[in-house]
């Protein structure tokens, strides 16, 4: 595992100074001396060693952990499914409603999934921030469950942008003011139906030791928190690559 990382190590000491140089040029003298200061900068600075193994560690962790788990990702009967169905690249977003980066990461998740076109986007809502989350969470899954997924989404969008304190009765005026069954909706919420999606989320979420919103999982790859537009991009490009 050591010696794996240590061309990457080698490129980002040599990416250092102002001056660019082919490593692949080198003379066998000047090759010794450059793996002699890798060996000298390692040694003064063993920090960066335990670092990049912990993040390479962390990374094979979570691609075990999407592998065993990539069936429950993707494949189960109550998660909402939007984008292109039949997408190269999937993308599955844990969320809290109330959740500050959750919100901030909104835009560049619908930008991301109507530009490219070859994606598909599952959400997966995880209540983690308290009664309202609760009670958001409950209402999204119940629309779903109720009124379809095209009904669904237009509750997902309006809950990711929505303003002030989520109560039953604000989720009622959501309801109401999209022409939805206001009173199926608010009675499906506290059915064991809906207790079910979000118990199995959770129960998902702590095997993948999810203990946040947003966390992503991008192909093969689980980005824990806000990621901007350029960075998702940059993944799905790698996944596709």
């Amino acid at each position: 595992m050591i010696k794996s990382l240590l061309p990457a190590l080698a490129f980002s000491i040599a990416a250092a100074p102002a001056v660019a140089f082919d490593i692949n040029a080198m003379t066998d003298a000047e090759r010794q001396t450059f793996q002699s200061e890798i060996r000298s900068y390692l040694l003064n600075n063993p920090q960066v060693l335990v670092e990049a193994l912990t993040i390479y560690q962390e990374q094979n962790s979570d691609a075990s952990l999407i592998n065993a788990n990539y069936a429950e990702l993707v494949g189960d009967d109550h998660s909402w499914v939007g984008g292109n169905p039949d997408g190269d690249v999937t993308i599955i977003e844990f969320l809290d409603y109330r959740c500050g980066f959750c919100r901030r990461a909104f835009p560049a998740v619908e930008e991301l999934v109507s530009t490219d076109g070859n994606i598909r986007i599952i959400v997966k809502e995880l209540p983690v921030l308290g009664p309202q989350s609760e009670l958001a969470a409950r209402f999204a899954i119940a629309t779903l469950q109720t009124e379809g997924p095209e009904a669904y989404k237009t509750v997902h969008d309006t809950l990711m942008t929505f303003r002030g304190q989520i109560s039953e009765r604000a989720l009622a005026r959501v309801a109401n003011d999209n022409g939805f069954d206001v009173d199926t909706i608010i009675a499906a919420m506290g059915t064991p139906a809906v207790e079910e999606v979000i118990n199995e989320n959770r129960s998902l979420a702590q095997t993948l030791r999810v203990s946040g919103t947003p966390t992503f999982v991008i192909g093969g790859q689980m980005v824990r928190g806000f990621l901007p537009l350029e960075g998702m991009s940059a993944i799905v490009a790698e996944e596709r690559g």
